[in-house]
């Protein structure tokens, strides 16, 4: 059912219920280099597909059973960044800007021109490589924030406000020197070396401080 590949390798992912489409759209990428997983509905898609896997979806509109667009959203509640290239027999210009506001990538009509699909899904894998990258930096971020102690923490929340060691220290009640020491301890989890860089990563983890 699915092909064989590098567990990071880009895979395209085909979801038609319809054989002879999946047959000729897995010739054609495999012919131009991508490693192709086709599935024929779904629910075989989702019952199947890690959420980690690179790469993205060509996906039939009308199915029977759960159709394109509610795999779309199925796959938005569940987190995923897979850029999706709707391609469909039965497309209009409703069904297209319906799509497109739910984030998809493309939405092409069958017959398809293979060197429009090709460039779709290039963009596709291109723009799912920067989500992804994105992604894992603000988990990254996310997780040195998660690091800080309380205290350092509230420091944290001072310090991108522009404030001062001394108006921090009758803030908290303590004195300027703890406050340098638990700053340091701040800087050093953070891994950065000037305000200014803590307040774009404190902007990034989506954290609204008071």
């Amino acid at each position: 059912m699915s092909a064989v590949s590098e567990p990071d390798a880009p895979t395209v992912f085909i979801v038609d219920d319809e054989a002879p489409v999946r047959k000729a759209l897995s010739r054609l990428l495999r012919a131009a280099g991508f490693v192709v997983a086709a599935f024929a509905s779904p629910g075989e898609f989702l019952a199947q597909h890690d959420l980690h896997k690179p790469g993205c979806l060509v996906l039939d509109l009308m199915m029977p059973g759960i159709n394109g667009m509610e795999l779309q959203r199925a796959l938005a509640r569940k987190g995923s960044v897979l850029p999706i290239i709707f391609l469909t027999g039965h497309g209009d210009i409703p069904k297209s800007v319906q799509a497109m506001k739910s984030g998809a990538l493309d939405f092409l009509t069958k017959p398809v021109n293979d060197e429009n699909l090709l460039a779709s899904i290039r963009a596709a894998i291109k723009r799912d490589s920067v989500a992804r990258r994105e992604q894992a930096e603000l988990f990254e971020i996310r997780a040195r924030l998660a690091s800080l102690t309380p205290r350092e923490q509230e420091v944290l929340d001072h310090v991108v406000t522009g404030k001062l060691n001394k108006q921090i220290a009758d803030d908290l009640g303590v004195v300027e020197k703890t406050i340098k020491v638990h700053r340091a301890r701040v800087m050093t989890k953070m891994k950065i070396q000037s305000v200014a860089e803590l307040v774009r990563l404190v902007e990034r983890s989506g954290i609204r401080n008071q």
